[in-house]
């Protein structure tokens, strides 16, 4: 029996939640109405929900990581209330043109570079193989094939609009929002 488990690896701003642009508020949260649902879904399913997120806001000044960290407490809280759960957060605070000289430079976590979810896989023991990346931006879906893992393209946030570039192969599912990929998830997980 294998002792790791696969993780449903969600993009956080246009995925879990609404993208309201720079996210410097808790007052600006929007959680989709089907977030919580999706995610307690995914949780009973016995998968791993682990947020990857790219917060350049941080780099460019806009917000700090503690601003980032009480985002993610509060979605906590409020995923709670429905009896959901993310097993954790991990977020890229990097940009090469960011203002913050801490945060101002290449790095291996911003998507679509793998150190978030590297990190994740070692952290809490997860099957990256038998995983899944669903995010709303074709840096996500690059994601996923960077470690082998299923990509699920959602039309909420930024996938509302905008062809697939070409350098980026196809998602393993098109579909509308969070609910339907965890829909999706549910049929194709192998959770052995």
């Amino acid at each position: 029996m294998n002792a790791r488990r696969p993780a449903v690896f969600l993009d956080r701003d246009g995925t879990l939640i609404e993208d309201v642009g720079y996210l410097d508020a808790i007052n600006r949260i929007a959680v989709f109405p089907w977030s919580i649902d999706a995610v307690r879904a995914l949780n009973r399913a016995g998968l791993a929900v682990v947020v990857v997120t790219n917060q350049s806001g941080i780099a460019r000044g806009l917000f700090s990581c503690e601003m980032v960290e009480a985002v993610h407490d509060d979605i906590s809280r409020r995923l709670g209330e429905g009896r959901a759960r993310v097993d954790a957060y991990y977020y890229c605070p990097h940009h090469p043109r960011g203002t913050v000289a801490e945060f101002a430079r290449e790095c291996g976590c911003r998507k679509p570079g793998h150190g978030m979810i590297e990190r994740a896989a070692r952290e809490l023991n997860l099957d990256v193989a038998r995983s899944f990346v669903v995010g709303d931006q074709w840096t996500d879906v690059a994601l996923a094939h960077a470690v082998n893992a299923r990509g699920i393209f959602v039309r909420t946030g930024r996938g509302a609009s905008g062809p697939r570039p070409g350098d980026v192969a196809p998602p393993a599912a098109l579909v509308d929002n969070l609910a339907a990929a965890a829909s999706w998830i549910l049929v194709h997980a192998d959770r052995t």
